[in-house]
């Protein structure tokens, strides 16, 4: 093997590629395991970044990629990573979908609640093949119009934010999942999405002491073994005006040096319009977060450009080959707290970590419940309704994505507790038309429920659209609504005139069933 051939698989070490995708055109996990295979084929990966997964077929997805992993002198095995801050059935279809961070801080025992919903999560994750989460968000959500944000950080407040930051560590840590904070050094008091842009963040060092960087300590003392990196700028850390993803500064010199942090540093999405810049290709940019202290590379779009310029700059003199050495020791302390605690064997057999009854377990369900039931405030008038004769329900949703299902869970919810309700649902797509009509029959109606999904989403504005936020404003004229949110409290800021406001702190399905139950005062267990 010749010494670019050894750099070439070195730098394989640290990239961390696609396995589906939630975005247009969706593609299941295991329609994309032969197009990872063939990289394997090539080149010794650092791991994978699983999307719209189903239960069980990913695990064996997974198992089969780890076994074309290994084959090879250099083979190693693959660090499998998801984005899970709702738990494992944000990823794979049939686990458990848990309510957004925001629900936990609305709970009375909200550090013990968050405690038990990590290491739920954390025994699905692994039964699945799934050794890293991307959660907790330790961002703090100080800007509520924040459009990527929002209701996936535990709380606008830093200290709450950071105690269920860090239960949420000590949870994944009792089950052997390691877990990173993210989006260092904060991502929350942002206006823009990092998705599309390059947000800046203008705040003084001492503001982002008393805030942002509050909820990351937690996690760092709590022992989280991963931190992503935020594609945002912070002049006061770093007045050169690059994101945190690219900045020495923030990365080796806050980072590593004054907080103490030793574990690995992996970049947020490659992909990500916050991380690109003109004239300068993604292989450049990675060579650039390598230099400045990124561990492992998330996503990219071209893995072999990435390794190929790697090897070129190392042999180059632009990059030390022992920052390659050290970002690969890193990587590999992460496999190695894995092979301790469960065995050599663990990559290849998940049962050596969870037993796969663990995923979608009726335990973890009722506890997804309980923490959705707990979350809902009501503001106003209470309602206890005994039957839908004569209840018009309006769902609202400004976007769509590709994995939505045909309809959501608030109209069988409704349906089930309060029968004879009449459920529509308003979304992107609605036509002028269609809103006239349901404002027809608004008119006609006996009672009104309009329920707003209100949370973040990427390369998307927060909030209703103009047209839905005029429809929802002429039901008001008309007569008195119960206006819910499943989602930001934010939304209901609008509809003040509104005799009953709800709040769910989320959508996921959980969340819906819980306003249903709300509503009607029915339970069903």
């Amino acid at each position: 093997m010749t010494a670019t051939e050894r750099l070439r698989r070195k730098a394989a070490g640290l990239l961390v590629v696609r396995l589906g995708s939630n975005m247009q055109p969706p593609r299941r996990a295991e329609e994309d395991a032969a197009h990872v295979e063939a990289l394997l084929g090539r080149y010794p990966l650092g791991g994978v970044i699983l999307f719209n997964g189903a239960w069980p077929q990913t695990r064996e997805t997974l198992v089969g990629l780890q076994h074309a992993a290994l084959q090879g002198d250099s083979a190693r095995p693959l660090l499998v990573m998801t984005d899970m801050e709702r738990g494992l059935g944000q990823q794979v279809a049939g686990a458990t979908t848990f309510p957004h961070a925001r629900a936990f801080a609305a709970l009375g025992e909200s550090e013990a609640m968050t405690e038990r919903f990590a290491r739920a999560s954390a025994r699905e994750a692994l039964a699945c093949g799934v050794h890293v989460t991307f959660a907790p968000v330790a961002d703090v959500n100080r800007n509520p119009d924040n459009p990527v944000i929002s209701i996936r950080a535990f709380s606008e407040v830093p200290a709450l934010a950071a105690s269920l930051a860090a239960a949420y560590v000590r949870g994944c840590q009792a089950e052997g999942l390691l877990s990173t904070a993210k989006h260092f050094p904060g991502h929350g008091s942002t206006a823009e999405d990092s998705h599309a842009v390059l947000p800046s963040v203008p705040d003084a060092r001492a503001v982002l002491d008393k805030t942002d960087l509050v909820p990351f300590r937690a996690a760092l003392d709590a022992g989280c073994e991963l931190v992503m990196t935020a594609h945002v700028a912070y002049p006061a850390l770093d007045p050169s005006g690059r994101p945190a993803t690219l900045s020495a500064p923030i990365l080796q010199g806050l980072l590593r040096g004054e907080m103490g942090f030793e574990g690995v540093v992996i970049s947020d999405s490659l992909h990500m319009g916050g991380i690109q810049a003109d004239g300068r290709t993604e292989a450049d940019l990675a060579v650039e977060q390598v230099r400045a202290g990124v561990d492992l590379l998330l996503d990219a779009r071209d893995p072999a450009a990435i390794i190929e310029a790697l090897a070129a700059a190392v042999e180059a003199g632009a990059l030390g080959q022992e920052r390659l050495d050290e970002a690969l020791a890193r990587a590999d302390r992460l496999r190695a707290r894995l092979t301790d605690r469960f065995g050599d064997d663990v990559f290849t057999d998940p049962g050596q970590a969870a037993a796969p009854d663990a995923v979608g377990a009726a335990e973890h369900r009722r506890l997804a419940m309980r923490v959705a039931r707990g979350a809902v405030t009501v503001e106003g008038e209470t309602v206890h309704w005994e039957t839908g004769a004569g209840l018009l329900a309006v769902l609202v949703r400004p976007h769509a994505s590709p994995l939505d299902p045909p309809e959501q869970p608030l109209g069988d919810a409704l349906r089930e507790r309060l029968p004879g309700v009449r459920y529509a649902e308003v979304g992107p797509g609605t036509s002028p038309e269609q809103l006239a009509t349901l404002g027809e029959e608004a008119k006609a109606a006996e009672r009104v429920l309009v329920a707003l999904v209100a949370k973040p989403a990427a390369w998307h504005a927060f909030g209703l659209r103009p047209e839905q936020h005029a429809f929802v404003e002429a039901l008001l004229r008309v007569r008195p609504v119960v206006v819910a949110a499943l989602g930001s409290a934010r939304v209901l800021d609008a509809f003040a005139d509104a005799p009953t406001r709800l709040c769910a702190y989320s959508d996921a399905p959980a969340a819906q069933r819980a306003l249903a139950e709300a509503l009607a005062g029915k339970r069903a267990d």
